[in-house]
């Protein structure tokens, strides 16, 4: 079973809102940290192209790296349910991997903080390029919260499992042709026991 993480297993926004607040500070550009933390998902590249020009992106994003681990990681907390859900998966004798776009060492570090047994973390992939690992690990689903979860899962032959906990509505996310639409992770152990890889989706 793969997993995204931001918004998925992880409450980032507070973290990351208090890492563009520093950047803010230290480049003197205005970044809307509230605004930002309401479309989490796509990489850091994306969203610094919003707000600086593109020849400015990459000192930027190292920058935006090099505050991360002390004022991001830190306060990350589980999103409800997270807990759980992996134990739900691990409990039935399943693997589980994180695929997310947050970089390999912040991705790693917000996982072990958030006391989550996984068997890998991939990092720095976004959309269909967490296909390769996806059907690397062989993983039957994928959970996200973002629609480019839902290409993702697609891309690596996985059932797509979505919750509406980021930038989109649960009508929307089905919109978007999500297999499976919940409301957070807290409703995945009752559907995952009612589900299994090759079989009907319930």
């Amino acid at each position: 079973m793969g997993f995204d993480l931001d918004m998925t297993l992880a409450d980032t926004r507070s973290g990351i809102a208090a890492v563009y607040d520093e950047l803010s500070v230290r480049l003197g550009v205005p970044f809307d940290s509230e605004a930002i933390v309401t479309r989490l998902g796509p990489p850091l590249e994306d969203e610094l192209a919003n707000w600086l020009p593109l020849d400015e992106v990459p000192a930027a994003a190292a920058l935006y790296r090099e505050i991360y681990p002390e004022l991001g990681v830190p306060v990350h907390t589980p999103m409800p349910g997270a807990a759980q859900a992996v134990e739900a998966v691990r409990a039935n004798g399943g693997g589980v991997i994180v695929v997310t776009a947050k970089n390999q060492r912040d991705a790693t570090s917000t996982v072990r903080l958030l006391g989550l047994e996984v068997d890998e973390v991939v990092g720095s992939a976004f959309g269909t390029d967490k296909g390769t690992a996806l059907a690397r690990f062989g993983a039957a689903a994928y959970v996200g919260d973002h629609v480019a979860d839902i290409k993702a899962a697609r891309a690596g032959g996985a059932v797509s499992v979505t919750v509406a906990t980021g930038p989109y509505t649960l009508g929307e996310l089905r919109d978007h042709g999500a297999d499976v639409a919940l409301g957070d992770l807290t409703e995945f152990a009752d559907w995952y026991a009612g589900w299994r890889p090759g079989g009907e989706l319930r």
